[in-house]
């Protein structure tokens, strides 16, 4: 019966599939398809919003009289995560953005079916309850995933797969944040999908139209509530710039200690100990600095109020409202420990993303610096501290994501800001500069940039990323051991069109390698076929290729080298094959004309 009904689908999609190449050309199917995309996820956003409204809602009337509670509903909310996502799920489903990097990196472009829903009831879940992170990562993930899904339910070539997961991404950013252009810039800048201008149409479309939908489903209120009454002045210019630095530095210590302890909790093999002291650090953090609850956007929109001491409130240093140092020492300690509470999050087995951390951690940047600055009266400068925590948000996003573009339409959509274009670019540009002389890579891409498996926007490193050592490896080498004689060797050659031997031990090592110059002048002399053996006449091979190399390291290595073709072995010195210039640059060419969007 199963059968039979599997039968029937495929039966159906093939019928469905033949019709929409008949009547349907592609690229106007790609632009249904991404429009589908785009209203799908404005959807599936504004359900991920209620639920998560609504649960949280519920917790913090429980906590508002119960301060201890904080020490309580986070760490059951990445236990009920967990929970889920081991039971139900079975399958890792963090690292919303990387996983996208690396689906698209591994020329697949496939994600699996379960990340169009599993993601979003994790995030839910772990953020309702008070996990320090966001849900945009999460709901990227999801746009990705349907992209995909509906690209190989058609049954679509690569590139297309690849431009579909570009519009769920898109289409994700605009259902969430209500904000089109972030969404097409986005994937632009993160994802690195090479594009041109018949393909940014599709990500428009799915972008828009999510946009367009949200609009209709929760109104025009923006995430932040900024009204512009401050004007910025150019003679703030030099402010600005140092704001910038300052962002590019926080970001990079973000950066930084979020991979470490990230390691850190890697190392640790036991779920159950993970769980445990995730949720003691996250549960702890929460109680000592109640802005670390949740997302954060709220807090963002007090400290947009000016009501900055109402962040204090159910807090030890409530008493202490009322002194400068005291809260500018509160701020400080929340910005630093966010990591914590983010990481901890997550490895506890939450699930949720950097967006939201990002903007929190940026928005107190931008007031920390507008607070000090305006406390030295000396200074005889006072600078607006809701336009400087806007300017912060945008120095932290492209510091963090290395998206400077991203950080200025983001900020820009979600505030109304868009009279403070200039000060945005200045501050996210200067904070893009500057944690690039640090570390060349974003959080997303940099596990990704170290195994040598990530996209970039130079096509010639691209297509090697995408290209599989397996595809390009050739087997049709006769294999010789150490102890033949020059009499066997001769009759190998004989029935061989190749003119290099591989040496091979009896475990299956590779040895040494036997070119057919280097037995010529000897192989037509029969007295000498008993007198050698191959172990005396194979010479070691100049280099190895390991397996696991990434190609960009083995085009390097063909360039040092000058060889035409090289053995190839496993890590434990197996022979696999040879790997040759001839097959790499037909596959390259193959690949090329594959995958690359409008190309």
């Amino acid at each position: 019966m199963m059968n039979a009904r599997l039968f029937d689908r495929r039966k159906l999609q093939d019928q469905v599939i033949l019709w929409r190449e008949k009547h349907i050309s592609e690229r106007y199917f790609i632009l249904l398809l991404s429009l589908s995309i785009g209203v799908t996820m404005a959807l599936l956003a504004a359900l991920l919003k209620f639920i998560i409204h609504h649960i949280e809602s519920f917790v913090l009337m429980h906590i508002e009289q119960r301060s201890y509670l904080y020490l309580v509903f986070p760490a059951l909310g990445i236990l009920l995560s967990l929970l889920f996502v081991r039971y139900i799920v079975r399958d890792d489903i963090s690292h919303g953005v990387t996983k996208v990097l690396s689906s698209i990196s591994q020329r697949k472009s496939r994600i699996k079916p379960h990340n169009t829903w599993s993601s979003l009831l994790a995030s839910a879940l772990t953020i309702s309850f008070g996990g320090s992170v966001g849900a945009e990562s999460p709901i990227v993930l999801t746009g990705a995933a349907i992209g995909s899904n509906f690209g190989r339910l058609f049954r679509l070539e690569q590139r297309n797969l690849m431009l579909l997961i570009g519009c769920g991404v898109a289409g994700a950013l605009g259902g969430i944040f209500k904000a089109p252009i972030t969404g097409l810039v986005f994937v632009i800048e993160v994802l690195l999908l090479d594009l041109t201008m018949a393909s940014v149409l599709p990500l428009l479309v799915s972008s828009v139209s999510a946009a367009a939908v949200a609009y209709v489903l929760s109104g025009k209120e923006n995430l932040f509530l900024f009204i512009q009454t401050d004007p910025y002045y150019i003679e703030r210019i030099p402010l600005m710039i140092l704001l910038g630095i300052v962002c590019g530095l926080i970001s990079l210590y973000f950066s930084k200690t979020m991979f470490r302890i990230e390691g850190e909790f890697r190392k640790l093999k036991s779920q159950r100990t993970r769980y445990l002291i995730s949720a003691a650090i996250l549960s702890l953090l929460i109680f000592l600095f109640p802005p670390l609850y949740g997302e954060g956007y709220d807090s963002v929109n007090i400290l947009l109020d000016g009501q900055y001491t109402q962040l204090l409130d159910g807090s030890i240093f409530e008493a202490f409202s009322s002194s400068y140092w005291v809260v500018f020492a509160f701020f400080l300690l929340t910005v630093l420990f966010k990591v914590f509470a983010s990481v901890a999050t997550n490895s506890g087995g939450g699930c949720g993303g950097l967006f939201a951390p990002t903007l929190f951690v940026g928005g107190l940047t931008g007031f920390l610096f507008s607070y000090l600055v305006n406390y030295f009266s000396s200074m005889r400068v006072f600078i607006s501290p809701k336009n400087y925590i806007l300017l912060g948000m945008a120095g932290l996003m492209a510091g963090v994501m290395h998206a400077p573009l991203t950080g200025v339409f983001l900020i820009a959509e979600l505030s109304g800001g868009y009279n403070l274009f200039l000060p945005l670019m200045l501050v996210s540009l200067t904070s893009f500069a500057t944690i690039r002389i640090f570390m060349p890579h974003s959080i997303y891409s940099l596990r990704l940039a170290e195994q040598g498996k990530l996209l970039t926007h130079q096509k010639d490193t691209a297509v090697l990323t995408l290209m599989n050592l397996e595809n390009v490896l050739e087997h049709d080498f006769e294999v010789v051991h150490p102890e033949m004689t020059l009499g066997e060797m001769v009759k190998v050659i004989s029935v061989s069109h190749r003119n290099s031997f591989p040496v091979v031990n009896a475990s299956g090592i590779l040895v040494g390698i036997v070119e057919l110059d280097n037995v010529r002048n000897i192989m037509f002399r029969p007295e000498l076929y008993e007198r050698y053996q191959v172990r005396r006449i194979m010479v070691a091979p100049e280099v190895k290729i390991q397996s696991s190399m990434p190609m960009t390291e083995v085009m390097r290595l063909f360039d040092e080298t000058k060889e035409w073709k090289m053995p190839v072995v496993d890590d434990e010195g197996r022979y696999l094959g040879f790997i040759s210039k001839s097959a790499i640059f037909n596959n390259y060419r193959e690949v090329l004309n594959a995958t690359f969007i409008g190309d």
